[in-house]
């Protein structure tokens, strides 16, 4: 049972605390498509690192390896900025808010 017992009050919490999926899918499928992005993030720094050590072929100058390293580890920091991220929920005052100023455009 609620320990608020002012209506308003509890619409308030509600508002703040309830949350809706906005990032434009079903919530279902939510749930496989933030595995797949973080797939693809994983597979993409591996690849990324991958590009660049690959051309190191035979025998190596120390000095080549570690700018090799070096710029594998700054490629991998670029791809891990521009890859998935999982976002939260919005508030559903929020969203009612959104869905208000959009019907009053129409």
């Amino acid at each position: 049972m609620s320990t608020v017992k002012n209506p308003e009050e509890k619409k308030r919490l509600s508002l703040a605390r309830d949350r809706r999926n906005r990032y434009g899918e079903n919530s279902k499928s939510s749930r496989k498509s933030i595995q797949r992005g973080k797939q693809r993030r994983h597979m993409d720094e591996r690849r990324t690192a991958g590009e660049v050590l690959g051309r190191l072929k035979g025998r190596v100058q120390e000095d080549e390896a570690t700018e090799a390293e070096l710029r594998a580890k700054t490629r991998i920091t670029d791809s891990q900025r521009r890859g998935f991220r999982k976002r939260p929920d919005t508030p559903l005052g929020v969203v009612l808010a959104a869905k208000k100023v959009r019907k009053k455009s129409k």
